[in-house]
């Protein structure tokens, strides 16, 4: 089981607390966690991903171990530590301002 962490209004939306429990299928990567993510709570569909092109949405991260993954490939494999529950996957509502 892998641990993924959620900001508070994507929280809010699918009904669950700061952290969910996710068994992923197949090569451990970001587009297996959001995947699966999306399956088991489908009102998350289209809010971290646009719907169609499964796109980054803009003023959200992926943190891995203390790094900014935003900019990886969603198909790089990810470390040991998150597969083992070590770590969790960090989903971070960006800020911006002016």
């Amino acid at each position: 089981m892998i641990r993924v962490v959620l900001p508070y209004h994507l929280r809010n939306l699918a009904g669950v607390g700061k952290e969910v429990q996710l068994e992923i299928q197949g090569p451990l990567t970001q587009r297996s966690v959001l995947d699966t993510l999306e399956e088991q709570y489908p009102v998350l569909k289209g809010t971290i991903r646009d719907y169609g092109t499964k796109e980054r949405r803009a003023f959200l991260r992926f943190f891995v171990c203390s790094e900014d993954w935003t900019h990886h490939s969603p198909d790089d494999p990810l470390p040991e530590a998150i597969a083992t529950g070590e770590e969790p996957f960090l989903v971070i509502g960006a800020i911006a301002g002016g």
